[in-house]
Parts: structure tokens; sequence; C-alpha cells
């Protein structure tokens, strides 16, 4: 009798940009006895979401036995663009007899219509098996105690996570054993019993609570683990509270082990900044997630939830800096941050994130960007990895006048990984680029760390450093860690991370942007370089291959595109892609290529293309369409191609999935409300038209729905107030947009706005709405000249309103602050609205009704203020009278 096995899947998500899957997931596994049939993935045992980015995701299959196993059908339901899946690896656990099995089938690619090969399913082999021993797994008993002023505790998922030098445990919950238990009552000590691999060394511990509507906290007093095969014992003494009401405002802590024969690591409270850019709508409203990676563990995901900067956080141009607590982590590699903003326009566009270890320390880590987190634009994800590019002093060094001049030397060093015999040696290049001209250092390095100095004159303030090579043959690969560059003169100091590999037969090309305190680091760039080779009679060529690219900025040095001690093929009528790492070159202005046939190949290029990686996304033609090596005597024959020209592709990457059927969710935040809430409508404007005016449910940021309909691309939003002027005006904090139906998200700059003037004595306020990347309509101020008649009783006390249409829209109607439209007087409005474009009527009226309530109107002209040309006039020479003519009150002026 076959015997029924659970089979434990664990799958890897990988870690490139846009890996994870929100669709369905399939598998079937394959053994020497048969296979277990095509099964859905249905929830994964250790997360709430499935298929995340870098995530591992468990799930158990029950089967008869399928003896050993051979092969993997993986595949997923997701079609088109964008929705495909990076799948790294799957490992299968299962137990047979007395021995636990684990089989590895590595995959580390794309399943997804629109990349790789375009498939959706794999057939993974099996690449190594293995008997894991009983003992490998560790089991640990976790006492928890809970202090006395604890409150009574609520549903509220609590999670334990331990690091060891061997790695990291999962995400343990911690949960009563016994169906009915309550856990965390105050006083109490809980106990629980979890299993985790062999972890090494327990160096800390972390500690979290899900934030839930109503949760008061958590005051903890202690945690105690013992491993119940080796005894081992450790004690954390916690005494805090997890709670967003109290003292740190947290819900996740961190514990460093304490052990006699080792040193209690520090508990750091790391300063993240993060530096929003200046673009239109670069603002966001959504939660904003983080994790910090260092050579010792992470931080696991925080919520960045309070700003040690005032006003509201991730504001364009704003840098928020936040407080997260963890054990240190040693020399910061990396960060993951993301949002959960789901529509276009619901994303930020992120500078860069810096870091530093506590509010006193003088150097940060950078971590730069330059791109948006919006899922419609840029990267078109909401999530992304950004490795450091280094450390730089917080602030410039401040010195006497007579020292700031550059008179001093850079004592430079450099730190990689050791070589294995003292007499091999790597030969390296490094280039220093200043905004004056730049400087090589040949340099072999024997050991780990080396130092040098120079002076680095005439090169000007450094900007980049280039590494090259290796110039001589390597036995071995070598690793450059970190260059830290200090100045004796100027004091100043950086610390360029490069942490990259030097192979053998390698050209390595690598540069890093120089980091000063009062300096936004320049991005580094991928660029794209795609070679297109004529379609002509003997186009084709083989041979050895440069490419430099040279911008307005400095030039990306020279690129082999072909490896060392081989040669590539150029063939007829294709396009050979190649890609390259380089510091910004601002505007690029033209390709140096080189090339050398050891056969005398004449090849015909007919251009290059380069597209730059980064947003905007822009791709730079050079044409040649000439021959390259046609009669020519040189060794290697090298060509400048100028730019020819540039295009920029639209700024929303990713078309909108669904249609919007005009169902819109608003919130909108004020204070200085009036006790007694007036009466306040609302009318949206678009490309095509505008919505009917509907009520303001509430202004506490709570959302209410709006019905717009088909008006097309919203550009602004006018707030009517229906009753009696107010005292003064509503300060708006915040309004915000989120389309139902598409997610697409718009914002409003709200900055020193306030609802119906700051006195209050307007009745209509204009907002225009910010798209990601494109300018808003202005605010423009309007003069409006009223000229009343001369024929007798012309003048009136009646209130006038006024309402003015233009290309892009309405005014919205509005009193004329005016207070006596006398005869033959000429009266003076102003009113402040959103650009209606050119003008083309005006709607004017009053409401007065009875003998002697009439106006004589001669006519209306409007200017924008500060203008002196630019007037429309607007003739009327009619009665707005009840009783006088047709008994009109109200008339058209076009």
């Amino acid at each position: 009798i076959l015997l029924v096995l659970v089979y434990e899947v664990h799958i890897y998500t990988g870690d490139t940009l846009g890996a994870e899957t929100d669709f369905n997931v399939y598998i079937n596994l394959i053994g020497t006895r048969g296979d277990a049939g095509k099964r859905k993935l249905h929830k994964s045992q250790n997360n709430k979401l499935k298929f995340r980015h870098g995530q591992m995701d468990i799930f158990c299959i029950k089967a008869v036995s399928l003896g050993d196993l051979e092969k993997v059908l993986i595949s997923h339901d997701g079609a088109g663009p964008g929705n495909g899946w990076f799948l790294d690896k799957i490992v299968i656990k299962y137990k047979e007899g007395k021995e636990a099995q684990e089989v590895v089938f590595p995959c580390n690619r794309w399943l997804d219509e629109y990349q790789d090969d375009g498939k959706t399913e794999r057939e993974l082999t099996a690449n190594s098996k293995y008997f894991v021993k009983e003992n490998s797994s560790q089991q640990w008993r976790v006492q928890v105690k809970t202090d006395g002023d604890s409150p009574e505790p609520q549903e509220c998922k609590r999670t334990l996570v331990i690091y060891g030098s061997k790695g990291k445990s999962d995400e343990l919950l911690l949960f009563p054993q016994t169906p009915g238990y309550v856990c965390f009552l105050p006083r109490a000590t809980d106990e629980f019993t979890v299993e985790t691999g062999d972890l090494g060394d327990v160096y800390k511990i972390r500690i979290s609570c899900d934030d839930v509507p109503g949760f008061e906290g958590w005051h903890l007093k202690s945690f105690h683990l013992e491993e119940l095969h080796t005894k081992q014992e450790l004690n954390f003494d916690c005494k805090c509270w997890l709670s967003l009401n109290r003292e740190d405002k947290e819900l996740v802590k961190e514990f460093p082990a304490v052990n006699e024969d080792q040193k209690i690591l520090p508990v750091y409270k790391y300063v993240v900044s993060v530096h929003i850019g200046d673009c239109w709508g670069a603002e966001t409203f959504a939660n904003v997630y983080i994790t910090l990676y260092g050579k010792r563990g992470d931080t696991g995901v925080r919520k960045l939830h309070t700003s040690l900067a005032k006003g509201r956080k991730f504001q364009r141009s704003k840098v928020d800096s936040f407080l997260v607590e963890a054990v240190s982590l040693s020399d910061l590699q990396k960060v993951v941050i993301g949002h959960d903003g789901e529509g276009y326009g619901a994303g930020m566009y992120l500078k860069m994130v810096t870091v530093k270890e506590s509010q006193d320390s003088d150097k940060e880590w950078v971590f730069p960007l330059w791109n948006w987190l919006d899922t419609h634009l840029g990267l078109c994800e909401t999530v992304c990895e950004i490795v450091t590019v280094g450390r730089r002093l917080t602030s410039s060094p401040k010195l006497p006048e007579i020292n700031m001049k550059s008179s001093g030397l850079w004592i430079m060093d450099i730190t990689g990984s050791d070589l294995s015999n003292e007499e091999d040696l790597i030969c390296l290049s490094f280039t220093f680029y200043g905004n004056l001209s730049q400087k090589k250092l040949p340099l072999q390095v024997t050991g780990k760390a080396i130092e040098i100095k120079d002076e680095l004159a005439d090169i000007g303030s450094i900007y980049k450093v280039q590494v090259t090579g290796p110039h001589n043959e390597l036995k071995q690969p070598w690793r450059l860690d970190l260059l830290h560059m200090k100045h004796t003169g100027t004091k100043e100091e950086m610390y360029l991370a490069f942490d990259c590999w030097f192979n053998p037969n390698e050209d390595k090309c690598v540069e890093l942007p120089a980091l000063y305190a009062d300096q936004e680091p320049l991005p580094v760039v991928e660029y794209a370089i795609h070679l297109h080779t004529g379609d002509l009679k003997k186009a084709d060529a083989t041979g050895e291959a440069y490419l430099c690219i040279q911008g307005e900025k400095c030039d990306s040095g020279k690129r082999w595109l072909n490896s060392r001690n081989s040669l590539i093929t150029f063939a007829r009528g294709q396009v050979d892609v190649f890609k390259i790492k380089a510091v910004y070159l601002g505007k690029l202005k033209q390709v140096l290529l080189g090339f050398k046939s050891l056969k005398k190949d004449e090849w015909f290029l007919e251009k290059i293309v380069v597209k730059e990686v980064l947003y905007p996304f822009s791709a730079h033609v050079f044409v040649h369409n000439d021959w390259i090596n046609k009669r020519s005597k040189k060794d290697f024959v090298e060509v400048a191609i100028p730019l020819k020209e540039t295009s920029v592709t639209s700024l929303l990457t990713k078309n909108f999935d669904t249609k919007s059927s005009g169902r819109w969710q608003m919130w909108v935040h004020c204070t200085q409300v009036p006790e007694d809430i007036p009466d306040i409508q609302v009318v949206v404007f678009g490309r095509k038209g505008k919505s009917p005016a509907q009520k303001v449910q509430n202004l506490n940021d709570n959302p209410f729905l709006l019905t717009v309909g088909d008006i097309g691309d919203i550009t602004k939003v006018s707030f009517v107030l229906s009753g009696p002027c107010l005292g003064r005006g509503i300060k708006v904090h915040k309004l915000q947009l989120k389309d139902l139906d598409t997610k697409q998200e718009l914002g409003f700059h709200t900055e020193a706005q306030c609802l119906f003037g700051e006195d209050g004595s307007e009745t209509v306020t204009e907002l225009a709405a910010v798209r990601p990347d494109e300018p808003p309509l202005r605010e423009v101020l309007y003069s409006i000249t009223v000229h009343t008649g001369t024929l007798p009783a012309s003048g009136t006390d009646a209130d006038v309103f006024i309402t003015v249409f233009g290309e892009q829209g309405d005014s919205c109607k509005r009193r004329l602050r005016h207070s006596n439209f006398a005869r033959g007087q000429v009266c003076i409005s102003e009113m402040r609205a959103v650009d209606l474009g050119q003008l083309s009527k005006v709607l004017v009226e009053h409401h007065n009704v009875g003998y002697g309530a009439g106006w004589y109107l001669d006519k209306i002209a409007i200017h924008e203020s500060g203008k002196t040309d630019g007037q429309y006039a607007f003739l009327c020479q009619q009665w707005l009278d009840s009783g006088v003519g047709d008994a009109q009150t109200e008339r058209a002026l076009k």
C-alpha cells in the first residue's frame, strides 16, 4: 500500500523588479511513480499575501507517494503586459520513511507573455536532493511575560522573528496552543513552542503587533527562549510598550541577545529620510513602508508613520525623517521601499533615501532612485530595491576662510577581498572625473587594504569615480568593497560602496557619483545601446569593438562590447543590444565607436540608438549609415557619430486596464470649521464638461462618493458656498480624489489655501488638479470692470452675480464684492479662479424684484491682473429689470 504523504512546497518569488504576481498559480509534482495532478496553490501557510517580491511562500500538497521527485510543472493564468511572475526556485520538503528529504528545482526565469521566451508555464527539473538530518531544525520553548498595567488583550496578530549567525526564522505567529485560551492577559506568562531551521548563534529577536483599529497596546515585560535539544537559554528584558499611543509610537521592537561570552549588540534609532522629488504630482497620500538591510540582518518591514518634519508627509520637494529602532545592522547595504497606493497618481517620485545611525551621527548612507513608484509611471512598480552608493557627511566641514582653498591631499583607502596568494595582484585603473578635467591612477592591489595619496590637482571638484580592469591575467575573482576618500585640506570625506567583483577574462568598468553633504548625488543610469547593422550585402563583420558615450556632463569611458580573448559578430540586418551603467551623462552629444577586425571585415553600421532607462525614458538616435573599416590601414578604426535626434516616451507608461464610470471618492480635510457647518457644494470640471453640483458630506478626511459622469480628464474642483458668507475662511489641508474603477488618484496643492478666502467673504474657491509630471492649470486673478449706464435710475443696490465662461470651463456663480452700482459709475472687482483660457461669455444677474430694483448695465470688461493687454469687453446696454422691457434680470453677454 502506498502511503499518503504531505509535500511541503516552498515557492521562492525572485527579487527582480516587478517579480510578484496577483494571479492564480498552479503546480503539478512529477515523480518516478506518477504525478499529483494540476493543483492550484490556494493559501500561503506563512504569508497573508502570496507571491510577493523576494518572498518565500509555503503550501502543503497531500498526495500518494510519488517516489523520487524528478520534475515540477508550474504555471499561472496572468495574461498581458506587466502581469508576469519571476520565479527564483521551488524547494519541496517531505518525509518518507525515517529520512526527511528536500528537492530543489531552480528556475530563475520569468513566466510572462511579454518577457523572456513568452511562456507562462515551465517544466523544472530537480537539481539536487538532500536527506535532511532530523536535528537540523530547532525547537524553541518561548515564554512571554506581560506587565500588570497592560490592557486586556484584543484581537491582534503578534509575531516573533529570531535572528542568528546562519539566518533568520520565518515570522512565527504567537497564538494559543489550546483553543479558547486567552493569551497576553495582564501579569500573565504565556508559553509557546515554535520550530525554526538551524539559526546558529542567536543575536536578536523582533516582536511585532498588527496595526488594527482600536488596539490600545501591549506592555511587554520579558521574553525567554529555550532551545529544546541543546538546552541553550536566552533572556530578553523587554520592559516596553508596543503601541501607537505611547512613548515611541511603535508596534515593532527589537532586542539583542544577552550572552556571557559575547558583547551585547547596540540598539540604534536609525534616522531614515525620504527625499521626494520636485515634479508635479510627486507627493503621495499612501502609506509608505521600508526595510533596511545590513551586513547583520534586516529590520523587517516598517511603516513610516511619524515624521520628525512638520506638515503633511511625502509632499513635493519635502524631506521627511523617521526613527526606525533596530539592533545594529552593521554597514547598511540596501533598502526596500514601497507604498500601498494602487492607481495612477497614487504613487510618488522618490529622489533618494538617506539613513544615519542616530540623530547625532555625522555620516549617512545614500540610496538614490530618481524615479516614480507608481503603477502606471516610470518603473510601473510601487516597491523597489535600492542598493547604497556609499556614505557621506551629513553637513559640509566648517573651515576658516583661509583653508577653503583645496590645497592638500586626498587620502584614499581601498578595501576588498583577500587574495589567497600574496604573490597574486590585480591591476586596476581609478579615474577621477572633476568639473575641470580628469585624472587616471593605475593601481596594483596586492592585499585586502591599500592606501594611496594624491593631490588630484587641477581636476576641480570631483563628481564621479570610475574603476576599470583587470589589466592583467587574474587567477581568481576579486571583490572591490569600498573606496574611502578624505581630503587633508577641506576635510571633505566620502565612502563609495562599489561592492563589485572583477573576474578573470573580463573587462569591467564601474562608476559611482561623488557624495557631498550639500549636493544631491548624480544617479547611476542604465543605458541600453542598440547597434543596427545595415541590411546590405557583406554588411556583417567579426572583430573587437568598444563604445564611449559622450554627454554634456562627462563620458562613459571606453566600454568593451566583446569579452576578453573572444570576438563579436555583427550580423547583417541585425540589432545587437548591450547595457552599460554609468553616472548620469546629461544631454547626450555623440558616440565614439572603435572596431578592429583581424580579417579586415568591413562593417556597415546603420545607426546606434541609446535608450536611457531613467524616468522620463528617452531614446537618442546616432545615425552613421556608412561603412566602418572600409580601406582603412589603421589597426583600430574609431568613428565619432553625432546625435541626430532625441525622443521622450509618453509620461503614462502603462495604460489603464479598466474604463472609468465616473464614480470617484473624495477626501477633504479642513480645520477652522464653524460649529454650525455651512452648506458647501462641489463641482468637478473636466476637459469634456463638468459634473452637477453635489453636497460636500464632511470636512474631516472621511471619504464620500462623487458621481461626476463622463467629463474627461479632471482639471479642477470648485467649492461653492450656498448660504451667507462666513466670518472667516476654512483652512484646507488635504483634497484627494480616487477613481473607484481605474484606481487613478488626483492630488491638489492645498498649501496656504482657505476655502472662501481668509476672511470668509468669497463664495467660490477653486483648486487645480495635479497629475504626475504635468503642470496643473495656473491660478489667475481676474480684474472685472463693471460700467453702469447713465440713463435715469440706472443704478442698483442689489447683489450682482457673475459667471465667466472660457475654453477651460467656467468660474461658477460669483457675487461681485461691491456694495453699490450707482448711475454712471465704474466699479472694479477681483475674482480668483483657475485659468479659464480664452474667455467666451459672461452670465450676469441680480435677484431683486419690484419697482426701482432694476439696473441698466452698459458693459463689463475683464482682464488678467498685472497684464496690460488681452482685455475682453462684453457689451450689454440693456436693463436687467423685472418691470422694464423683456423683464429679464439675467443676461448672457458674448
